[in-house]
Order: C-alpha cells, then sequence, then structure tokens
C-alpha cells in the first residue's frame, strides 16, 4: 500500500510542465488578436480627427490632417497619412502597421482607416 502511495509523486509537475507553453501560446495569440483588433480602432479614430481637422483648416489642411492623424497615434506604430480634397469631400487615409506582440516589432499586416468628410469652406466677404 505504501508503494502505491508514492507511485504518483510528483505527477502535477510533469502536467503543470507540459501545460506551460500551451498556456503561453494561448495569452501570446490573445494579446496579439488584442493588438489587432486595437490597431484597427486606432486606425479609424486617427483617421476621423485627421478628416475633421483638415476640412476645417483654411490653405494648411493636409499639414493639420497629418498632426491631428498622428495626434493620438503612440511611437509604437509606424504612421502613414494620406490628406487632401477630392471636389467637396476631404479624405484622410491613415495606414498603421501591426505591432508582433509588443510596438516596435511589426507585422507584415498593415491596417487602413479611410474617412471622408465635407469641406468646410468660409465664405469670401
Amino acid at each position: 500500500m505504501t508503494r502505491r502511495a508514492y507511485g504518483d509523486r510528483g505527477q502535477s509537475v510533469i502536467e503543470f510542465t507540459g501545460m506551460v507553453p500551451i498556456i503561453l501560446v494561448t495569452l501570446a495569440v490573445l494579446w496579439q488578436s488584442a493588438l489587432v483588433g486595437y490597431t484597427f480602432v486606432l486606425a479609424g479614430n486617427a483617421a476621423d480627427k485627421a478628416v475633421a481637422a483638415g476640412a476645417r483648416a483654411d490653405g494648411g489642411g493636409a499639414a493639420a490632417c497629418a498632426r491631428a492623424a498622428r495626434e493620438d497615434v503612440t511611437g509604437g506604430w509606424s504612421v502613414d497619412v494620406t490628406c487632401g480634397e477630392n471636389g467637396d469631400l476631404y479624405t484622410a487615409e491613415v495606414a498603421l502597421d501591426v505591432p508582433l506582440l509588443l510596438p516596435g516589432v511589426n507585422l507584415p499586416l498593415t491596417v487602413t482607416g479611410r474617412a471622408g468628410a465635407a469641406t468646410e469652406r468660409r465664405a469670401a466677404p
């Protein structure tokens, strides 16, 4: 009877050691999924702010647009902003590279946020 009581000794350590890599990979996949989702939200928000600033600006719309797009994007994301007028519509496109687990190293995946707004021009006196 004493032999059987010690026969399973250390079994929980072996099971835990086997599960640690699975748990870590699952956490990494969940974190990466959260980063991809956050990048989509960040790109859309930056495009909305950029187009609003560009549509209100007189003359320097492109500079105001680019400045507003980069305002809320932290240094971990590389930002590419394209702003311009298309008739009475002002458009902005913000492209962000998705970071791999931590900002600084990027996946070969780019998320694009696009927005458009009516150009707000002041009437000539």
